[in-house]
């Protein structure tokens, strides 16, 4: 299944591998370095999986989930990526609508698993 996959980390060199691997496995990506730039990429480009980092440099990514959530619902799946793995951590990522917590760093494994979880969440899910 093709997937629209947004990608939000203020690291550009891990926002474009992360896009690049992606990409070659198929599903059309786009890579922002802001929540603000990550929010715009959305409405341009309604994702149905949003990978966010937590750490951004103008909104965090629990405000970037917020408003994620409130203008896709649950038809987008939305992982937080971050090094940020604290049991409260943990709590405010669910509490901002976080489907999925991930630990950095996020390499071709945990991006597959995070793909295979949102693929499990909605297996009808058009692409």
């Amino acid at each position: 299944m093709m997937h629209r996959i947004l990608i939000v980390d203020d690291h550009p060199d891990a926002a474009d591998l992360a896009c690049m691997l992606l990409s070659a496995l198929g599903h059309e990506c786009r890579a922002a370095t802001s929540g603000t730039e990550g929010l715009a990429a959305a409405a341009e480009f309604a994702p149905d999986i949003a990978i966010v980092d937590i750490g951004l440099p103008d909104i965090s990514g629990y405000e970037v989930a917020h408003a994620l959530r409130a203008t896709y619902g649950p038809s987008i799946y939305l992982a937080a990526v971050t090094g940020w793995g604290q049991p409260d951590d943990l709590r405010r990522a669910q509490n901002a609508g976080f489907d999925q917590h991930v630990l950095k760093p996020a390499d071709a494994t945990k991006l597959r698993g995070v793909l295979a979880a949102a693929e499990r969440a909605h297996p009808a899910h058009p692409a």
